[in-house]
């Protein structure tokens, strides 16, 4: 539940694919994701992820979850060091933000190489208040966010890259130990959002957030073997079995703020990612992939939530990962057929088959207006059009579902 796209954002922004891309469509998302990096400036670099917005908050953003997924993705599609370009912008941001000296990222910063200075973060020139603005989501921090740098930096690590990956996993873990909360389930909270020196502390919990963590703790806890990170997996895990609801088969979104009340929405992420995440989830949980097949289906995919409405590239290509790992051969190369229908002409693939696809949720930067995907490249779905192709579960960092 991250990444949003506002109509009035990007209205005025979109154009043909205006980075140095390969001529002609790559051969397969791994390709893909490689020519993107070759292209890019030597050095440290985060990629952007609407590589076509040429304005507002979304021109020259490069997310840190979009840019974490392409930097494991790049692991699966065996392309480590071109990885590790992207994870030593990871590591930077950690050392160089213009305030922040606590362990947490940003939710995103400015796309290209990361330069000598403060980490910088995107922007936009407002012509009617004559000046500089911020996104304050892109200022924030996402826990699960968070969890899939955490994931990214230990991937590397497993590639023998250098222990300054795992080092730098264990600082945002320390962070985010810190939204650990007692109320009702347990779990993490979601992070915060704004700028410093005071952002609002969000108080709501995410079972995308808490899976995530789950997995991030977990192979921290395996890699360090410090007993206190396998606490804090198991927290995140209690949470996410504790969001089960056994009558719809299916897991809450997560909880309201005040921490304990579920959040019913039926979001495919929440259904598909504990499956690949938590170990031995995938028989008491198995309904959650059945009711995500049953209500999520659209246009030979699935759709972000219950709104339905069109095809969301980044979650069909999650569900076809699960079921290529669970064995379901035909169905994984339909699903991956389908992404594969939403390859951008000159490289990269849409988020979304429909101009504006409703997730169900509003934007927290402007409340009154929903959180959609649109028919733009995007750098998440890409990242998981490759890990679907490989059969890389980011999760574990393997060809495998968790032991």
């Amino acid at each position: 539940m991250r990444r949003w796209l506002s109509a009035v954002a990007i209205a005025a922004g979109i154009s043909a694919w205006s980075v140095a891309a390969p001529a002609a469509a790559a051969e397969n998302a791994c390709a893909t994701l490689s020519g993107l990096v070759d292209a890019a400036a030597p050095g440290a670099i985060f990629l952007p992820s609407y590589p076509t917005v040429q304005a507002g908050p979304l021109h020259g953003a490069a997310f840190l979850y979009d840019n974490a997924a392409a930097t494991i993705a790049l692991i699966g599609c065996g392309q480590a060091a071109k990885a590790r370009r992207i994870g030593d912008a990871i590591l930077f941001a950690l050392d160089h933000d213009r305030f922040w000296h606590d362990g947490r990222l940003r939710n995103g910063y400015a796309a290209g190489p990361v330069g000598d200075g403060p980490m910088k973060l995107a922007g936009w020139w407002d012509d009617r208040r004559k000046m500089w603005l911020e996104d304050r989501y892109q200022a924030g921090s996402d826990t699960g966010n968070m969890a899939w740098a955490m994931l990214a930096l230990l991937s590397l690590d497993r590639t023998g890259a250098g222990g300054q990956y795992r080092a730098g996993a264990e600082r945002i873990g320390r962070w985010v130990a810190g939204r650990r909360d007692a109320r009702g389930p347990g779990g993490f909270t979601g992070g915060t959002f704004g700028h410093e020196p005071d952002p609002r502390r969000l108080t709501w919990k995410s079972t995308e957030h808490n899976t995530d963590l789950a997995a991030a703790f977990a192979r921290l806890a395996a890699a360090s073997e410090a007993p206190h990170w396998r606490g804090l997996a198991d927290a995140a895990r209690g949470f996410v079995k504790a969001m089960w609801d056994p009558g719809c088969g299916c897991f809450a979104a997560g909880t309201a703020d005040d921490g304990s009340t579920p959040n019913p929405f039926l979001a495919l992420d929440a259904q598909v990612w504990p499956l690949l995440a938590l170990p031995g989830a995938v028989d008491p949980f198995a309904a959650a992939l059945a009711t995500a097949e049953h209500r999520l289906r659209v246009d030979g995919g699935f759709a972000y939530g219950q709104p339905g409405q069109g095809l969301w590239t980044e979650g069909t290509a999650q569900v076809a990962l699960l079921v290529r790992l669970l064995g379901r051969t035909s169905q994984a190369k339909a699903l991956i057929a389908a992404v594969e229908s939403l390859r951008a002409p000159a490289g990269g693939y849409y988020a979304s088959n429909v101009p504006r696809l409703p997730t169900g949720f509003m934007l927290d930067t402007e409340p009154s207006r929903p959180r959609l995907y649109f028919h733009l490249p995007h750098l998440g779905a890409t990242a998981w059009a490759a890990l679907a192709e490989r059969g890389f579960n980011p999760f574990t960092g393997t060809m495998e579902l968790p032991p």
